[in-house]
């Protein structure tokens, strides 16, 4: 799985044309949910009524993957310091127009995660809907887990949501048509190297027009996504099912991964 060209996740065209099919209004509608989660794993407090001094003044927290700044903005409406970190020029260039219309405070860098560090600086990091596990190699995955220890004060948190393992083969479908965001959409999957990687196709249609694009994502088990926070360098690792601590069983829709310094 080595890249033998650029990646597809640094292709400005991709994230142009696929942006409103994979981000559509449910996952805006979700937001403010989430932030709540954020906050609850996190030990946060929004109203100032936390028993926890840290937390009395703006918790710092650094969006891993930030896209939109959905996240990012929501997390600052809320009054924490948030500076959000993506490859994508044109994401961020939007996140920037948003954040200066609401009149937000908010940083965003144009940095590849694998290169961005702060050393203890950060309250909390976040790395969510499902943008964990693209690159080609374990060991950039392990050295963007990295940087994010090192940029987190004692004990940080650090936050991933993604699709586990075990959920994608629960609810595994080889492909399925759909419309969404003016397209008509048609996706396909394919396990590779016995479950190592999920293979995505995405066929977008619209006005006669076909695109076409594949990824390809890592695909970590709870007890390996926990794993490599432990080495590292994390000291404890909780594993949840929802934003609500519910275990990450069966039933689970989703995989959480807590990481604290």
């Amino acid at each position: 799985m080595k890249e033998k060209h650029s990646p597809w996740f640094k292709d400005a065209e991709f994230w142009e044309h696929y942006a409103p099919v994979l981000f559509d209004e449910t996952r805006w509608a979700e937001v403010s949910a989430v932030a709540d989660g954020i906050a609850f794993l996190a030990d946060f407090d929004f109203y100032g009524e936390s028993s926890k001094p840290k937390f009395k003044s703006k918790p710092k927290v650094l969006d891993v993957f930030c896209g939109f700044g959905r996240i990012s903005s929501e997390l600052a409406r809320r009054g924490f310091e948030v500076t959000g970190v993506d490859i994508t020029e044109g994401y961020l260039k939007t996140a920037r127009e948003d954040a200066s219309y609401e009149k937000l405070n908010i940083e965003y860098i144009h940095s590849d995660a694998r290169d961005f560090t702060r050393p203890d600086y950060f309250d909390a990091a976040v790395n969510l809907y499902v943008s964990f596990g693209y690159f080609s190699e374990r060991k950039d995955d392990l050295k963007l887990v990295r940087n994010v220890y090192e940029s987190l004060k004692a004990e940080g948190v650090f936050i991933i949501e993604t699709l586990g393992k075990e959920i994608a083969a629960r609810d595994f479908i080889e492909a399925e048509w759909f419309e969404r965001a003016g397209y008509m959409v048609l996706t396909e999957y394919e396990p590779l190297d016995s479950w190592t990687f999920l293979k995505n196709r995405w066929i977008l249609i619209k006005d006669g027009v076909k695109m076409d694009k594949i990824l390809t994502q890592r695909l970590y088990s709870a007890s390996e996504l926990r794993d490599l926070l432990f080495e590292a360098g994390f000291s404890k690792v909780e594993i949840y099912g929802d934003w609500e601590k519910n275990p990450y069983d069966h039933n689970a829709p989703k995989l959480i991964v807590v990481g604290r310094k």
